[in-house]
């Protein structure tokens, strides 16, 4: 279990003054945390001004820039044994953040897992389950919940990832799967997440696209052979069964079935260059801890 004086609070925030405040002092009253920093991500309102009021650290971006650069921006300027990461939007209980810190140490990384029915929309859950079904395949084990902003994590391991890490708001799903096909132990904590105070930043019309980029993130950058395995064994049996098929009935093998056999070997070639690639990825100074 880790000691709250050995945890360093990041708050990505953007626009939250309605919210930042109260987060704030919600936490600073619930332990006596080694840093709490508040990485104001660029934003038109008093949201960093209401943050420093409540006695948080504040570190302010010139511009927008994402919610995963601000947590980015918060990893390099924090020097805790572990780290707290948690949205400025009100969501999560002090409570909470108890539990998933004092899990900590048995795991390196924890994540708060929202049930279905504390997430935002209809649209969200159907989203963030189709990311939680397709995480769990490519790591090999269920994920509850891929997209939490809510988690603990040992700084160092965090660090290694640094590089992965994209500005935008694939942050949570690339930590999760990066911490997991390093060999480090994740955990998961159920949790309620509240109604968020004010407006959510992400839109289903417009991130769409995004999320589908970060669906071929995850597959390309993770587990490609999960993919293309499945992609290359399907395309053979078809070519095979269609060049048995016309052997039998015509004498002659389709021009078609070669096609589809030579495109298999072709996916299955593709996906071993991708599996070295993404072994490569995840070598570094922290390979002698795994």
């Amino acid at each position: 279990m880790a000691d709250p004086a050995s945890v360093a609070v990041l708050i990505p925030a953007l626009n939250e003054a309605a919210s930042i405040g109260p987060v704030v002092r919600d936490l600073l009253a619930a332990a006596a945390w080694h840093d709490v920093l508040v990485i104001d991500d660029g934003s038109t309102d008093e949201t960093a001004a209401q943050a420093r009021a409540a006695g948080a650290r504040v570190i302010r971006h010139p511009y927008t820039k994402g919610n995963g650069a601000a947590a980015k921006t918060g990893i390099r300027n924090v020097s805790a044994e572990f780290v707290l990461m948690l949205d400025g939007d009100g969501q999560h209980s002090p409570a909470d953040a108890r539990r998933l810190v004092g899990r900590l140490g048995e795991f390196d990384l924890v994540i708060g897992a929202r049930a279905a029915s504390t997430q935002a929309s209809l649209q969200r859950r159907i989203g963030n389950a189709l990311l939680n079904r397709l995480a769990g395949y490519l790591a090999g084990r269920a994920i509850p919940d891929l997209t939490s902003g809510f988690r603990a994590a040992r700084l160092a391991c965090l660090r290694e990832f640094l590089h992965l890490l994209p500005n935008g708001f694939s942050t949570p799903a690339t930590t999760t799967l990066a911490f997991m096909r390093a060999g480090y132990s994740v955990g998961f904590e159920p949790i309620e997440a509240r109604p968020r105070v004010g407006r959510s930043k992400i839109r289903f019309t417009r991130d769409g696209a995004s999320f589908l980029l970060i669906l071929f993130k995850i597959v390309t950058v993770f587990s490609p052979l999960r993919v293309f395995v499945p992609v290359s064994a399907a395309s053979l049996l078809v070519g095979a069964a269609y060049g048995i098929w016309n052997v039998a009935v015509a004498g002659r093998i389709p021009n078609g079935a070669v096609v589809l056999i030579l495109f298999a070997v072709m996916v299955f070639l593709i996906g071993l260059v991708s599996e070295q690639v993404s072994l490569l990825r995840f070598g570094g100074p922290g390979d002698e801890r795994r």
